[in-house]
């Protein structure tokens, strides 16, 4: 019975290594290759530089409607922008004037 038993110890001993075995690899090789891992680093500095200039793009773009808000303050209204909208909303022009629109790709 006990050489039953000191087997039987020796076989699960022998599991528990192994299985802590490939735990550590698993955690080695997600820690290399995982998404968060060394390989992927250049990968997500690219990404990052990517949204940082989308945000800075976004910035700008809220900056000019901010801009945009403030001269059109109906208590302080810039009359160039008022004359504008209204000649581009109400379609309002003088014969001899030439309506351009001009919409910059983003």
């Amino acid at each position: 019975m006990n050489l039953a038993t000191n087997k039987r110890d020796t076989i699960r001993e022998k599991l528990g290594q192994f299985g802590a075995l490939g735990y550590l690899l698993l955690l080695g090789g997600l820690a290399l290759a995982g998404p968060y891992g060394v390989l992927s680093w250049g990968e997500n500095i690219s990404l990052l530089e990517k949204r940082q200039a989308r945000i800075a793009a976004l910035q700008e773009q809220r900056d000019e409607l901010v801009n945009r808000v403030e001269r059109l303050d109906p208590e302080n209204a810039d009359p160039d922008m008022v004359s504008e909208l209204l000649r581009r909303n109400l379609n309002v022009a003088h014969p001899d004037e030439y309506v351009l629109e001009y919409n910059p790709e983003p």
